[in-house]
């Protein structure tokens, strides 16, 4: 039972996520359409203290960016320009609850979901940004302050090993997605970004009003995670992991109502058993880093 855990698609393994970083770059692209509507616009912090260009002085120029080097080596005045730099703080939100523990082509649910992450938060770090985690399981939530540089993205990527693991060791009780996000708010600043990747089973009476309340003064993305291959409606034999035996029963009408409460906002939405390379280009397409 233990090697099966360990089996690919099935455990998270840090190696794995960080091998993903040339992945997520490579897929950094400005395609002309996407999937959902704009880039994330970041809060401007001023002129930034990166020299991004050397021009000569034009009237109006603020003489505290003249560069004395420049204007010594050619005897004409030059004034430094700087890149502008950009607050971006992303929080990743992993689903890491019982349903997600599934998969029937390259991996479950779950591990897409970290890999999805892992991309984004990749182009995130590179793009001079902050990330930060938190993963929902059973066991309660996992959660990482918002860092920079790859420092940063490493944090992410350990608790969601550990929370991973946890979750899939079993135990605990299904909390519903609208609750478990309850505290979110207090773990990102105003003008950030929430992206959160889910199956999104078990939304709850709240999800709508949850959402809503969150997006007043943060960017909600939503990504969800199925499996082209998922079973039809129907009666199917399962064991237990204390070995008993079930059938469980599958019908549209949980996924009918899921749909009916994401059709109000843009879902960008996956399939886990694609390959990586493809789903980082899926990725970058939605949600451009730069506006």
């Amino acid at each position: 039972m233990k090697q099966a855990l360990e089996a690919p698609g099935v455990a998270l393994h840090a190696n794995a996520l960080i091998a993903l970083r040339p992945i997520a770059l490579k897929a950094t692209v400005q395609p002309v359409l996407a999937q959902l509507p704009g880039g994330f616009a970041g809060k401007r912090k001023g002129t930034g203290q990166e020299v991004a260009d050397l021009r000569e002085y034009a009237a109006g120029d603020d003489v505290r960016h003249l560069d004395r080097s420049a204007t010594a080596r050619t005897g004409r005045l030059h004034v430094r320009q700087f890149r502008e730099e950009r607050d971006r703080v992303t929080l990743l939100v992993a689903d890491f609850r019982p349903a997600m523990f599934w998969g029937l082509s390259r991996a479950f649910l779950s591990v897409a979901a970290a890999e999805v992450l892992s991309l984004i938060g990749w182009s995130v770090v590179e793009d001079s940004g902050r990330v930060g985690l938190m993963a929902v399981t059973a066991q309660g939530p996992v959660v990482q302050v918002a860092r920079g540089r790859s420092r940063g993205m490493l944090g992410v990527i350990g608790g969601m090993v550990r929370a991973h693991a946890a979750a899939l060791g079993g135990g605990g009780e299904t909390q519903r997605l609208d609750l478990a996000l309850a505290s979110v708010e207090r773990l990102c600043p105003r003008g950030s970004e929430i992206v959160i990747a889910s199956g999104f089973d078990r939304l709850g009476d709240d999800w709508t009003d949850r959402l809503g309340q969150i997006d007043r003064h943060r960017t909600v993305r939503l990504i969800e995670l199925s499996d082209a291959d998922a079973l039809p409606a129907g009666r199917y034999p399962v064991r237990l992991r204390d070995g008993r035996r079930m059938r469980l029963a599958l019908s549209k009408s949980s996924s009918d109502e899921t749909s009916d409460l994401l059709s109000k906002r843009p879902v960008l939405r996956l399939n886990a058993g694609d390959p990586l390379d493809r789903l980082a280009r899926q990725i970058a397409a939605a949600m451009p880093t730069r506006p």
